[in-house]
């Protein structure tokens, strides 16, 4: 990790998008199988500047995060064909939504939702953590905004592209989901 990036996840304004969530991530990473090491590398890569760029009031955190990644993997001799694919993965991340047959964006999407899965405690201190990073956003507004997006991810047909994390993830995070919706009417 640059000196740059470890100081990104340290900002003072981040609760949730830390390194501890990188490390969750990374720890997921370590059980999916039959990845070549390129494949494992990329994906390491694109864990790790995913959320490089963390501004709540923007809407540009991911193209930042990609531009970042291609930046600093640049700097670190990192070929231009793996530098694009950790740029085009991060910005997957934006809407979380894969094209089918993308196997590594699958996997990458997969675990960066990983945690609307947690067990209901963890996923309350996960939705709180999320709550103190948007503290400028008035709590009606809130309420709103976030459960427009959670009904979001309820209406799609999957929240988990890959369907390993599917099988595993599924319906726990739909529940999670619900029971969060509920309590922000």
């Amino acid at each position: 990790m640059t000196p740059e990036l470890e100081a990104a996840y340290a900002e003072p304004h981040r609760r949730y998008h830390t390194r501890t969530h990188i490390e969750q991530c990374l720890a997921l990473l370590d059980q999916v199988p039959d990845l070549m090491d390129s494949e494992r590398q990329v994906l390491t890569y694109a864990i790790w500047w995913h959320d490089a760029v963390y501004d709540p009031t923007a809407s540009d955190n991911e193209a930042k995060s990609a531009e970042m990644a291609k930046r600093d993997l640049r700097d670190l001799d990192i070929s231009l064909h793996a530098r694009e694919e950790v740029a085009r993965l991060i910005r997957l991340t934006a809407c979380h939504v894969v094209e089918e047959e993308d196997r590594l964006g699958e996997i990458l999407v997969s675990i960066d939702l990983a945690i609307l899965a947690a067990a209901p405690l963890d996923y309350d201190a996960y939705a709180q953590r999320v709550r103190e990073e948007y503290a400028h956003v008035p709590d009606e507004a809130w309420r709103a905004g976030r459960a427009k997006v959670m009904q979001h991810f309820l209406d799609a047909p999957v929240i988990y592209p890959d369907p390993a994390f599917r099988a595993l993830f599924e319906d726990v995070a739909r529940a999670n989901i619900a029971r969060e919706i509920a309590s922000l009417a």
